[in-house]
């Protein structure tokens, strides 16, 4: 599967939330069905992520780029170190997780 096809798929045609605060704050709610982090994602974001991913049974995707690679990816000119995906809309990324 082509991750990186699949995270734009999910950022044109569904509901994605950029950012590491949103990330966590959706979380904390339980929405969304998968987080993606980058793998230079900082260490202390990362433990809230895992942490708060845990609580909510959301799965967690360590994408093998940085978050410059995240970001263009996902077609935005800033660095993008975590991503939750609500609604994946036309992509196949949720399969990533089997």
């Amino acid at each position: 599967m082509d991750i990186d096809r699949g995270i734009r798929v999910a950022v044109d045609t569904g509901t994605v939330t950029l950012g590491s605060d949103k990330s966590i704050q959706a979380l904390k709610l339980g929405k969304g069905k998968l987080v993606i982090i980058a793998k230079n994602c900082p260490n202390d974001i990362q433990e809230d992520i895992m942490h708060y991913s845990k609580l909510s049974d959301i799965p967690v995707y360590t994408y093998e780029g940085t978050s410059v690679d995240l970001g263009s990816v996902c077609g935005k000119p800033f660095t993008v170190a975590t991503l939750i995906i609500k609604d994946p809309g036309d992509s196949t990324i949720l399969e990533v997780m089997g």
